[in-house]
């Protein structure tokens, strides 16, 4: 059966700068800020939250069903979709707005400026899980912010098991929010920044949130995961990468986590094919331009932990 997908669809430009901003930008003078960087270099990417973790799921074979909302501007990415064979079902186009974009600037000591715009994934909440059939799990990835209450709700509601991963929209929620939130969820995911802020906001420890949840997943990146259980705590490793782009590794990780729990898999293997797909994600720029087959994936996962994945 297929994984019901919710967030966002975006198209990443990136511009690199062949300089450092604070060569450019004079602290006494940023009240009065107009500074032009020349870009030679310029790619644009296919990403958002939905689409990535739908593209990694994909790769290991699983159904991915993403939902989300797009704007006017979203053919170059529905075909790329369709060439992937990923479902375009329940993509909901916005005809009076643009999809959501990220022009991120990267200069030459890492440092970024990125503006975003949520476009159509302000209208996230036009799609309802009901839609779906046949749907036995799924995600509420970050989106507009009216969306991802609905989606949680309706996906509570319908008895359908789910994870709620509030990445870059956790600043939208307040403490109140993700306690309804892990009420509501069967799964709570979150890198270890993002769970500082969830522990501030509801004042849970780690141990207190897997209470009420079939799991909690913090990722650590170099230094792996921790998976805490209502009874048990798995410490996940980190899989060998020579990292080129860190930028999709989350999304790539959760495909890998849904594959996992789609196919009744134990935590500590499931955090491991997690993991190995972050580690693959990061060897390549972009978020959706890494491949794998599955004998490759059972080879590299014997190699990094040591035994057999049985797919």
């Amino acid at each position: 059966m297929p994984a019901l997908i919710c967030g966002s669809f975006a198209f990443d430009t990136i511009m690199e700068f062949n300089d450092k901003f604070k060569n450019h930008i004079l602290p006494e003078q940023v009240h009065i800020l107009n500074v032009s960087f020349l870009v030679p270099d310029l790619r644009r990417e296919f990403g958002g939250c939905a689409g990535n973790i739908a593209y990694n799921l994909n790769l290991l074979g699983s159904d991915a069903l993403p939902m989300g909302t797009v704007g006017k501007d979203f053919a170059p990415y529905a075909e790329w979709m369709d060439k992937c064979g990923i479902p375009r079902t329940h993509i909901t186009t916005i005809d009076h707005s643009y999809s959501a974009q990220a022009f991120i600037t990267t200069d030459m000591d890492d440092n970024q400026i990125t503006a975003f715009h949520p476009g159509a994934m302000n209208f996230s909440h036009y799609n309802k899980i009901s839609q779906a059939e046949g749907v036995t799990i799924g995600i509420v990835s970050p989106d507009g912010r009216e969306g991802m209450i609905e989606h949680a709700k309706q996906f509570a509601e319908l008895g359908i098991p789910f994870i709620f991963d509030p990445g870059q929209g956790m600043p939208m929620f307040d403490g109140n929010d993700l306690l309804l939130f892990i009420e509501q969820a069967s799964w709570v995911i979150v890198n270890d920044y993002e769970w500082q802020l969830m522990q501030q906001r509801t004042d849970f420890s780690p141990e207190q949130v897997a209470e009420r949840l079939r799991a909690l997943i913090i990722t650590k990146g170099a230094e792996g995961a921790m998976i805490y259980t209502p009874d048990t705590v798995y410490q996940i490793p980190c899989a060998k990468a020579n990292a080129v782009d860190p930028t999709g590794c989350g999304d790539a990780f959760r495909g890998g986590l849904l594959y996992g729990l789609m196919n009744d898999i134990d935590w500590e293997t499931t955090g491991r094919i997690a993991s190995l797909m972050g580690a693959i994600k990061v060897e390549h720029h972009g978020t959706q331009n890494h491949s794998v087959t599955l004998d490759e994936f059972k080879q590299a996962f014997e190699k990094n932990f040591g035994y057999t994945l049985m797919l």
